[in-house]
């Protein structure tokens, strides 16, 4: 298994500058760990500068506590997974695979070894004679995967290697690639601009924007406790309901978008600023039903329902904003209904409409306790 660190890694090019800038961080041996963000945040070249395709601008990469900067891809003991494959057309699956082992001239007895556990541990076996035009997209994904294995290398980096499959298929892969980390023991850095995948698959996540590192934690912990306004709604789907927040002048009600009065007990927000812009954010889950309840009622107008069989979500003009709350189960609600809701302060986060950071997280709504079983 393999460490990877990072030590005030930057990377520029001739036109732009600050396409990553100070980024730290160390990943651990046998972690899977994601780098997730927008389009242009960074986390391909990112990934592209730990192969050795890239070269790195400033700072410090080791892998295994040696320092790898000037090291050409081949000599640092890793593979990679690319977005499009990669295959070689003209060769067939078993040929694939074994590229990367005979241009290392590995015995050709081993090259067979490998090939056939990596074969049936990705169920490849009865495919091997084909090409890859006779594959469906998981099945070429799958080769890729295996042309990785059989390296045996201990890193592996992922670059969005799912992004051209089908909904069902991304599924069914995020399972099969999580599975095989865990039994091969790989150091895994995955790159995903989904942060569903993130969620799913990661030890831990860096969240990444404009070239910096906004986050890095474990999947739920950035759930709810976001560090910033651009975690909060970049993580978690539906994406976090926002909307800028005043106190009433007796402190006795926050107020959300000139529309919301939600009362609360100035315990609760006696340690919140109050010559600051504030923005709240709630989850979609902390907005209830206020169907046979007294506490805390408000009425929001449905201006979209989706009925998804095992819940029902529902979105509410609230000012300028679209929120949405996720209930569990059918609910019979109609387009322009105004619907209670049941917003409880103990749910909500505090952020620094200025700086975006978190001033404050939620009392109530975050994990409960592991149960073993």
């Amino acid at each position: 298994m393999s460490r990877v660190e990072l030590t005030d890694i930057s990377k520029s090019y001739d036109k732009q500058k600050g396409v990553l800038d100070g980024i730290n961080v160390s990943i651990e041996e046998g972690e899977f760990f994601v780098l997730v963000g927008p389009s242009g945040s960074g986390k391909s070249t990112l990934l592209r500068m730990i192969a050795g395709l890239e070269e790195i601008s400033g700072g410090i990469l080791k892998i295994n506590n040696e320092v790898v900067n000037l090291l050409p891809p081949k000599n640092r003991d890793l593979s990679m997974v690319f977005q499009n494959y990669a295959l070689y057309p003209h060769l067939t699956v078993e040929q694939n695979i074994l590229f990367g082992l005979k241009a290392r001239k590995v015995d050709k007895k081993e090259q067979q070894r490998r090939l056939i556990e990596s074969a049936e541990m990705l169920g490849l076996s009865g495919l091997l004679k084909r090409k890859p035009r006779e594959l469906s997209g998981g099945q070429r994904q799958r080769v890729a995967l295996g042309r990785s294995v059989v390296s045996h290398a201990p890193l592996c980096l992922m670059d969005e290697p799912l992004s051209n499959l089908d909904a069902k298929l991304r599924a069914n892969m995020r399972v099969q690639i999580r599975r095989l980390q865990k039994r091969l023991g790989l150091t895994m850095i995955y790159v995903t601009h989904d942060q569903v995948e993130a969620m799913t698959m990661g030890d831990r996540i860096m969240v990444l924007n404009e070239g910096k590192i906004q986050q890095v934690g474990k999947p739920i912990t950035l759930y709810n406790e976001p560090k910033n306004l651009f975690v909060a709604s970049f993580i978690g789907s539906p994406k976090m309901n926002l909307g800028k927040a005043t106190f009433s002048e007796d402190e006795s009600q926050l107020i959300i978008e000139n529309q919301l009065h939600i009362p609360v007990d100035p315990k609760i927000t006696s340690d919140l600023p109050r010559n600051r812009n504030l923005v709240v954010g709630i989850r979609a889950e902390h907005i209830f039903s206020g169907l046979n309840k007294e506490e805390h009622l408000s009425y929001l107008e449905a201006v979209n329902i989706e009925q998804l069989g095992n819940e029902t979500s529902i979105a509410f003009d609230v000012g300028s904003e679209l929120w949405t709350a996720k209930w569990p189960g059918q609910w019979n609600v109609q387009f322009g209904q105004m619907v209670p809701v049941q917003i409880k302060p103990e749910y909500i986060l505090f952020f620094d409409g200025d700086s975006g950071n978190l001033l404050k997280s939620a009392q109530l709504g975050k994990r409960q306790e592991v149960v073993a079983i």
